[in-house]
């Protein structure tokens, strides 16, 4: 059976010689690729083929790596199942009958499956770690201003990062050593860790590293997923490293915060699919508003125009302060919650996704339960850290993934922790 991992599967050769030569990548469906359609998960740019690259595809193709393919995912990113896709939902490899986690759940499939010896994901509040958790491998979500978001077709650009996927730690630090650095045309990337070697981090070695748990990221988990997290830990302190619990009390805004900030956002980066640049033809002969109605109404899922209406009513007059600008605040107390957390440890930890993986079609009638879903991985994103998903092992024959979050630009600590796990 298809995992339906792919929505469109073309092969871009990248040059003869580099790191990657040899290594073929699936490419997240939201990353412009020259020459071969940019679909987003949506039938607003079912047709769509971007005149150019995005800057990680350039320098995948520098690297010499092989693009094997656009992943699919959920439409603009917006889900945690890989379900809202206009090109339909894809299976988990681990178990057909589940969902892979999103919205980069094609690419998890992809790398799970080995149908891409590695992937590239975007992360919003969780989209590469999610997946990476349920499918059974290694994600990361870089440092915010790390890797470029040049060719990213945005959805909440304050939150997103691009970030690889791969069926081990070292692997995935790989990529993400190829993709990483500033880059002249994404003004929000840092020179903090360019040229950073974060694949020799991978050498297992924690004796003597802290590992802070925030209580509040275990409590409302699965039993079945916080026994394999426990388990995790204690062979993470067999090795050497010591563990404590600290406290993100700002943690339990995180979620409500995370949704009005996203939202907003998408609200004003989708209100350019408006049927003149981009969108599916109708046959409005009304005024330009029908049009533009009926546009909108054909060529986005029903996910994104929740999102759009959530959004826009945030930002509106009499709306933005009670909602919006609340928001704002709980994500600065949260940022200093994570400051404090961390003056206290190398490195925090937690279970990646408070459940297992969804059956198919479960969550798709109770959109809020897909949010609450998302309570462990967006705080990251509010919080602009770094993060990785590393399997911890499995409960009733399904994945489970151990979370671990550094400071910014911190990427190698995280790298080693992760390796000690993986060993």
């Amino acid at each position: 059976m298809s995992l339906d991992a792919f929505i469109t599967k073309e092969t871009i050769e990248g040059d003869d010689d580099g790191p990657l030569a040899g290594r073929t990548v699936a490419v997240k469906d939201n990353i412009s690729t020259e020459g071969v359609r940019t679909t987003c998960g949506s039938a607003m740019l079912e047709e769509y083929v971007p005149p150019y690259d995005a800057t990680v595809v350039e320098r995948l193709k520098a690297a010499g790596a092989t693009v094997v393919g656009k992943t699919n995912m959920d439409e603009f990113g917006m889900g945690t199942t890989t379900e809202t896709s206009a090109f339909g939902p894809t299976k988990n490899p681990v178990d057909e009958s589940r969902v892979p986690g999103g919205s980069s759940g094609g690419s998890a499939a992809a790398v799970a499956a080995g149908e891409a010896d590695l992937a590239l994901g975007s992360d919003t509040g969780g989209s590469i770690r999610c997946p990476a958790a349920f499918c059974g491998v290694v994600g990361i979500k870089p440092t915010y201003g790390l890797v470029s978001r040049y060719g990213l077709v945005a959805y909440a650009n304050s939150l997103e990062q691009i970030g690889p996927l791969a069926p081990t730690v070292e692997s995935a630090a790989e990529l993400l050593e190829v993709v990483a650095g500033p880059d002249e045309r994404d003004a929000t990337t840092r020179e903090a860790g360019a040229d950073a070697d974060y694949a020799s981090a991978a050498d297992g070695d924690v004796e003597g590293l802290t590992i802070g748990v925030p209580t509040e990221l275990i409590e409302g988990a699965d039993e079945r997923v916080v026994e394999t997290f426990e388990d995790a830990l204690a062979d993470l302190e067999a090795q050497g490293a010591e563990t404590h619990e600290v406290s993100l009390p700002s943690v339990e805004r995180a979620v409500q915060a995370y949704y009005v900030i996203a939202m907003s956002e998408a609200s004003s980066n989708l209100a350019r699919f408006d049927g003149v640049r981009y969108g599916p033809e109708t046959e409005s002969e009304g005024n330009w508003n029908e049009a533009f109605a009926q546009v909108r109404e054909e060529g986005f899922g029903d996910e994104v125009k929740r999102r759009i209406l959530l959004g826009t009513y945030a930002l509106s007059a009499g709306y933005h302060d009670k909602y919006y600008a609340k928001a704002q605040d709980a994500r600065a107390w949260l940022k200093r919650d994570f400051d404090e957390a961390l003056a206290e440890a190398d490195v925090l930890a937690s279970p990646t996704m408070p459940v297992l993986p969804f059956e198919l079609g479960e969550s798709l009638d109770d959109p809020l339960q897909m949010y609450l879903a998302d309570a462990n991985t967006v705080p990251v994103n509010l919080a602009n850290l770094p993060a990785i998903s590393v399997p911890a092992g499995e409960a009733d024959g399904l994945p489970v993934g151990l979370q671990l979050i550094g400071g910014a630009f911190d990427e190698r600590t995280i790298v080693r922790a992760a390796s000690a796990v993986e060993a």
